[in-house]
């Protein structure tokens, strides 16, 4: 592995899966990076359970191929590449998605909009009928999954304007099984993703737009690696948003939800706009870090 002693001895076949976390862990821990990536890393490759007993298979021998795995994903790792892309998957409330350089790394901020916007969904589906639901600019599909995955009576449309996003989109739909019936994914911007038939007939839209503006600084393992278009919505950050709020009451039942994530700075400015628009109980809820992170509002 690598440089080290670990490869010669692995032609002898006598290199443990419990070694290669050993030395991977001292590897990452030269980058300053946390001893549990490297049992993430090794998890994934050997699709054993590190930090159990020692029965638990981390006493296998690793194979050649197990080994090269290993070796080249901490050496992206060591580059700067997110540990979710790495990894290729990352888990989100009840989920665990697909996710690589074509998407946004799905965050706890987000797991926390998807809790208000099922508060939101429950109220409405005290009705006979399923609720439909519009998830804008979907990604890796993060939201309108979990929705669908989360609650029985969701129709959820799921959209995005990139076709490479749509297809992480799609390898996550295919993976989700029965629920996978009632999502639809289309391409698009915005509400021009979704057929005309849905105008005034949406129970509830929901989005994680890009709320960065142009030239606002971001840590360089999000801005070197996640795709740009999803983070920046132009020189004020609260471009797209603005056009959901805008738009979104042509397509909403009386009685619908918005449910928008927004960074806190934004919170003020877009709960206004949200009541100019004609939007009706707009509230601000925080993330787990107490930051103004969802908004909601209702149509009247």
């Amino acid at each position: 592995m690598g440089s080290g002693g670990s490869s010669n001895r692995l032609e002898a076949g006598t290199v443990t899966w419990a070694e290669v976390l050993a030395e991977t862990t001292s590897r990452l821990a030269v980058g300053g990076l946390a001893s549990a990536e490297a049992r993430w890393i090794v998890e994934e490759v050997s699709g054993l359970v590190a930090g159990t007993p020692a029965n638990s298979g981390l006493d296998a021998l690793v194979t050649a191929r197990g080994m090269s795995r290993v070796d080249a994903m901490v050496q992206r790792r060591l580059s700067g590449e997110p540990l979710q892309y790495v990894l290729g998957s990352w888990s989100f409330r009840t989920l665990d998605l697909m996710v690589d350089s074509r998407v946004l790394i799905p965050r706890p901020e987000t797991e926390a909009v998807v809790g208000h916007a099922l508060s939101e969904f429950d109220r409405l589906a005290e009705g006979p009928s399923d609720v439909c639901v519009a998830d804008l600019g979907t990604g890796s599909g993060a939201i309108g999954l979990s929705i669908a995955a989360e609650r029985t009576t969701a129709k959820v449309w799921c959209s995005d304007v990139s076709s490479e996003a749509l297809a992480v989109t799609r390898a996550n739909l295919a993976g989700l099984g029965r629920p996978a019936r009632r999502v639809t994914v289309v391409e698009g911007s915005w509400f021009e993703a979704l057929p005309t038939e849905l105008t005034g007939h949406l129970d509830m839209v929901v989005s994680n737009p890009p709320y960065v503006a142009t030239g606002q600084s971001l840590p360089s393992e999000v801005s070197d690696w996640e795709p740009g278009p999803a983070l920046t919505a132009g020189p004020l950050g609260t471009e797209a948003l603005e056009h959901i709020i805008s738009e979104a009451p042509e397509w909403l039942l009386r009685g619908g939800a918005l449910v928008l994530e927004l960074s806190p700075e934004q919170a003020v400015p877009m709960s206004e706009h949200a009541s100019s628009s004609g939007f009706i109980d707009v509230e601000v809820h925080p993330d787990l870090t107490g930051r103004a992170r969802a908004l909601v509002a209702r149509r009247p």
